[in-house]
């Protein structure tokens, strides 16, 4: 398995624009896994089906074909606009929240990285305690509810608070903060200077 950097944190703190960008920067694979859940919210959506079902959505996980490199697409269907939908929005903590749709995701996580022939920057909210707890380095991304809620123009406030106590509080895999992970505060910082602060982590000896 490729080398891991695990980017993990709440809505909004700049985990996807930052990984990405921390990949880049390295030549690294990138990969979303919260896009990934984003993805599979659209099809169950989609499929008309409750995202409370947890046996249909469990279904749709073990069997979806999903990529998100250079767009979203999930069994054929582009999806890259429709995961910032406000049905979306208000639906992807349930399914996120299904046990059985986040093995096979996290199958499916390990898997790819496993097939990368470089590092790889993995972002999402359970990377660093559940789908490699073993990354090379281990990155917690936070900031002001304000500033998240801000840079998430699709949502507001509440919105974001609210998925942040579902994610927290979800018996399948929470958000948490590994007890070994870096944290940065990105609230006043630029991506260039959370990418060059998450860089020099990574080459600072163990």
């Amino acid at each position: 398995m490729s080398e891991i950097i695990a980017i993990d944190g709440p809505a909004g703190s700049g985990k996807s624009t930052v990984a990405r960008a921390v990949a880049a920067a390295l030549g690294w694979s990138f990969l979303d896994t919260g896009a990934m859940y984003r993805a599979l919210t659209a099809e169950v959506l989609r499929r008309g089906i409750d995202p409370h079902d947890d046996e249909a959505v469990a279904a749709i996980a073990a069997d979806a074909t999903i990529s998100t490199v250079p767009r979203v697409v999930i069994n054929g269907v582009d999806v890259d606009e429709t995961i910032r939908s406000e049905p979306v929005n208000v639906a992807v903590s349930a399914v996120a929240a299904n046990p059985a749709a986040r093995r096979a995701m996290v199958t499916r996580q390990r898997a790819w990285a496993a097939a990368q022939p470089v590092g790889t920057v993995v972002e999402g909210r359970d990377i660093a305690t559940v789908v490699f707890p073993d990354a090379r380095l281990k990155v917690y991304l936070t900031a002001s509810l304000d500033e998240r809620a801000r840079r998430r123009g699709d949502e507001g406030a509440h919105s974001v608070a609210r998925r942040d106590s579902a994610d927290r509080d979800r018996v399948a895999s929470p958000l948490r903060q590994a007890s070994d992970a870096v944290v940065v505060d990105t609230t006043d910082l630029s991506i260039d200077q959370v990418v060059e602060e998450i860089v020099r982590w990574l080459k600072t000896p163990n």
